[in-house]
């Protein structure tokens, strides 16, 4: 079935089945039974049943999200902005497979909320992936603010430079020549000005 094919999905389960038994010592039945299932409706009860355990919700939303059953979006979206990176992961990609229409607005507002500045990074990715409208007006207002000097979150402005790049929109370029002499960022901004000045000449 196309969601146990998907390598994201079985990294996704294996880490689970990891933390559950280094919390547990075993792994439930209802576990395997979870993982196995393709029965949206059996997932759906799952995902808003009260007093499931956050594996069990991840792994529901996830095959609903990879099935495009809409259901899976605000789970998602909330996993999205999980402090664990790994959820993250998870959650960007069965977002990018839903195609929700609500994704990259959902995305844009979790990369630019300050209060949650070191978590974006996945939003930040996912959009640049998801090449919608709101991706370049967000990753400009996060990197700007990326920009400030002594910043901590390097990774989330390193991946606005990359995203800008890849998303080759001219008003970027302001942006990205403003991150050149930042350490940890300029070989990035000069690779993605490169590419905006490709994509300029093919245009």
């Amino acid at each position: 079935m196309e969601n146990a094919e998907d390598p994201e999905f079985r990294s996704m389960i294996d880490r689970l089945r990891d933390e559950i038994e280094n919390a547990e010592g075993a792994v439930p039945e209802t576990f395997t039974e979870l993982a196995a299932t393709a029965d949206p409706e059996e997932l759906h009860r799952v995902l808003t049943a009260p007093g499931q355990p956050l594996w069990a919700r991840e792994i529901a939303a996830f095959r609903l999200g990879l099935l495009g059953d809409a259901r899976a979006f605000e789970a998602l979206v909330l996993l999205l902005n999980h402090r664990d990176p790994e959820r993250c992961v998870s959650a960007a990609h069965a977002l990018t497979r839903l195609g929700d229409p609500r994704t990259a607005r959902a995305a844009a507002a979790l990369a630019t909320n300050e209060l949650r500045a070191a978590y974006a990074l996945l939003p930040v990715r996912l959009l640049a992936e998801l090449r919608a409208p709101e991706a370049v007006p967000a990753l400009l207002a996060v990197l700007e603010r990326r920009l400030a000097p002594g910043d901590p979150h390097g990774r989330v402005a390193l991946a606005c430079v990359e995203g800008l790049g890849t998303l080759g929109d001219p008003r970027a370029r302001t942006a990205l020549e403003a991150a050149l002499p930042h350490p940890g960022l300029g070989a990035a901004a000069a690779r993605s000005l490169a590419l905006l000045d490709a994509t300029a000449q093919r245009g």
